[in-house]
């Protein structure tokens, strides 16, 4: 049997942050079959389904990609009770849908104010609406950080720290500090900062680090994304290339090119 290692290994685009029309503050036009479309416009591998404590609208987005070669990661975003962000990333849908249960057990009490957030609208793989989702998912949860961290998990997913770079809903800006023994599988940084500024302020703390685009319109899809040198485009050799594991690792790359490796 050949060892894992030894597998023919391929250099993929991933955008892991991405909303759709059921987060409030989300255009409109960020359906299933848009987002795919965009995705696969930008020359994305992986993009990551990832809206405000929900994911109602991740099966109809992995359901419009079928037989499109654009492999969806179903996640979620959760707002911890410290208000920080937390993204969730899972390899089947089933198991963010077992998240969705506790963080609404979780989610802050109320209604949805849609004046002045936005709709949240759940929709079909054909882009059709289902339902208009009522709770106030721009909230917090009363989990903790190391509690969701741990629910994440528990369910074989990824943990990732939410654009830690930015001065609101990151841990750095809520706690002004990683927790030591927080158990992230990585940490995001937003396209307000540059890679090699990353590398250097956030040189104390020991997590692989990503860029993602925290896509919340169509035009936004991959103006950040991260490449990695992975087997298959699947949620496994993501959790071995954040390793650095069996020759799987994380290809950085610029904002402005995302064809052009950033070697700073």
């Amino acid at each position: 049997m050949a060892d894992k290692g030894s597998e023919a290994l391929r250099v993929v685009a991933a955008d892991l942050h991405v909303h759709t029309c059921l987060s409030p503050c989300a255009t409109l036009d960020m359906t299933p079959m848009k987002i795919v479309k965009e995705a696969r416009k930008k020359g994305l591998t992986i993009i990551a389904i990832t809206d405000h404590n929900s994911a109602e609208n991740a099966g109809s987005v992995v359901a419009a990609a079928r037989e499109t070669g654009l492999r969806i990661i179903p996640g979620m975003e959760v707002t911890t009770s410290e208000e920080a962000h937390i993204i969730a990333l899972f390899g089947e849908v089933e198991n963010v849908l077992s998240l969705q249960e506790l963080v609404y057990r979780k989610l802050q009490g109320g209604e949805n104010n849609e004046d002045l957030f936005g709709l949240q609208v759940v929709a079909s793989e054909l882009d059709e609406v289902e339902t208009i989702n009522r709770r106030l998912l721009i909230g917090a949860t009363s989990l903790g950080l190391e509690e969701a961290v741990e629910e994440i998990h528990g369910r074989g997913g990824l943990a990732v720290a939410a654009h830690i770079d930015r001065q609101s809903f990151s841990v750095l800006s809520q706690l002004g500090f990683i927790p030591e023994g927080m158990a992230f599988d990585a940490v995001e940084i937003s396209k307000g900062m540059a890679l090699g500024d990353a590398r250097k302020q956030f040189s104390e703390y020991n997590f692989p680090l990503i860029t993602s685009s925290d896509a919340h319109g169509l035009e936004e899809i991959g103006t950040c994304r991260t490449r990695f040198q992975v087997a298959s485009p699947d949620i496994s050799e993501l959790r071995l290339a954040l390793k650095g594991k069996n020759d799987r690792k994380i290809i950085e790359v610029t904002r402005d090119d995302p064809s052009t490796v950033n070697r700073q």
